[in-house]
C-alpha cells in the first residue's frame, strides 16, 4: 500500500510540474518566439534542433518526401512519400483528416461535448455561434490529438465543398491529457478555426483545428492563409471550394489537435476508441448501411 502512495505521489509530482513548465509561463510570447526560431534557415541550428527534438520524442523521419529539411519548421510541416498513407474510399466513411490519437468522442448531447472525463463543454462556445452549432445538435464527435512528432498536415475526410472559415483567435494552453483534465473548456479558451464543409449531398460536416503552445498559426491552402495570434481578419471568410477525399487541407505550424463534427447519422469507425493512435485515410466515422445494421 506505501508503495503505490508513493508511485500514485510521484505521478501527481509529475504531472503538476509539466503543467507547470507547459501552462504557467508566458504562453503567447514563448509561442511567437518559437514560431520565429523554428524558420531560422540555417543547416546546422536545425540538425541540433532535429537531434534535441529526438532526444525527447519518437520523432520518424523514414516516410518524409524530404531527407534534409532548411528550417526546423520545415521538418514540422514536411510533406509524405506519396503511398505513405492509404485512404478509404467508402463513400459512406469519412476517413481520418490527419495522423493523431483518438480523444474524447462520442455524440453531441444537450449541446455539450467533453474534452477529459468530468469536464464538459459547450459546442456553441467552440464554433463561436450557436447557429453555426446547430446542424451537430445529438450528432458525433471525434477529438484527435497530435504530438509534436507526428505528421502535421490535415486532410479534407470526404469529397465535398468547404463553404466556410471562422477565425477565433485566443490563448496557447497545452492540449495534452494533463492541462485537459485541469483547464475547463480548454478549446474555447484556444486560437481555433472553424471550417465547415457539406458533402456531395448537402450534408453537413466540420473540422475544428486547435492550436496550442508552440504550435499556434493554422495554414489553409484552400483560402491562401495563415491564420496566427496576431490575424488582422476577417475573421468570418465565406468560400466555394470543391475538395476531394484526401486533398490536402492545410497544416498546423507544429501539431495540435482537430475535433471533427458530423449531424446525426454518423457513427465511430470500427476500432475508434480513446488512446488509440490512427493514420490520415483511416475509417473515422461511418454513416449505418441501409437496414440501420452497424458496419
Amino acid at each position: 500500500m506505501l508503495q503505490l502512495r508513493h508511485w500514485r505521489d510521484q505521478l501527481l509530482l509529475q504531472e503538476d510540474l509539466n503543467f507547470l513548465l507547459t501552462n504557467r509561463v508566458p504562453r503567447q510570447a514563448i509561442t511567437r518566439l518559437m514560431g520565429r526560431f523554428s524558420k531560422i534557415r540555417n543547416p546546422w541550428i536545425c540538425r541540433l534542433s532535429i537531434a534535441i527534438w529526438r532526444l525527447f520524442t519518437d520523432l520518424d523521419l523514414s516516410e518524409a518526401k524530404k531527407k534534409s529539411f532548411d528550417s526546423l519548421h520545415d521538418c514540422f510541416t514536411r510533406e509524405l512519400v506519396d503511398g505513405a498513407r492509404s485512404l478509404d474510399d467508402n463513400p459512406r466513411v469519412l476517413s481520418s483528416p490527419c495522423d493523431g490519437i483518438v480523444g474524447a468522442s462520442g455524440s453531441v448531447r444537450s449541446g455539450e461535448i467533453y474534452q477529459s472525463k468530468g469536464f464538459p463543454y459547450r459546442i456553441e462556445d467552440l464554433f463561436g455561434d450557436p447557429a453555426r452549432a446547430a446542424a451537430f445538435m445529438n450528432g458525433t464527435y471525434v477529438t484527435l490529438r497530435l504530438t509534436s512528432s507526428m505528421y502535421h498536415r490535415f486532410h479534407a475526410p470526404c469529397d465535398g465543398r468547404v463553404q466556410h472559415v471562422t477565425y477565433l483567435s485566443g490563448d496557447t494552453w497545452n492540449v495534452n491529457p494533463i492541462a485537459l483534465r485541469r483547464v475547463e473548456r480548454l478549446f474555447c479558451r484556444n486560437e481555433r478555426a472553424v471550417i465547415r464543409m457539406i458533402l456531395p449531398d448537402g450534408t453537413p460536416l466540420a473540422l475544428v483545428p486547435v492550436a496550442a503552445i508552440l504550435v499556434a498559426s493554422i495554414r489553409l491552402h484552400f483560402l491562401n492563409v495563415l491564420l496566427h495570434l496576431r490575424w488582422p481578419g476577417p475573421n468570418e471568410m465565406p468560400c466555394d471550394q470543391i475538395v476531394t477525399k484526401g486533398q490536402e487541407l492545410g497544416w498546423f505550424e507544429h501539431g495540435s489537435t482537430i475535433i471533427v463534427f458530423a449531424p446525426p447519422g454518423f457513427m465511430l469507425a470500427r476500432g475508434i476508441e480513446l488512446g488509440k493512435r490512427i493514420r490520415m485515410g483511416q475509417a473515422l466515422l461511418t454513416l449505418p448501411p441501409p437496414g440501420g445494421n452497424s458496419p
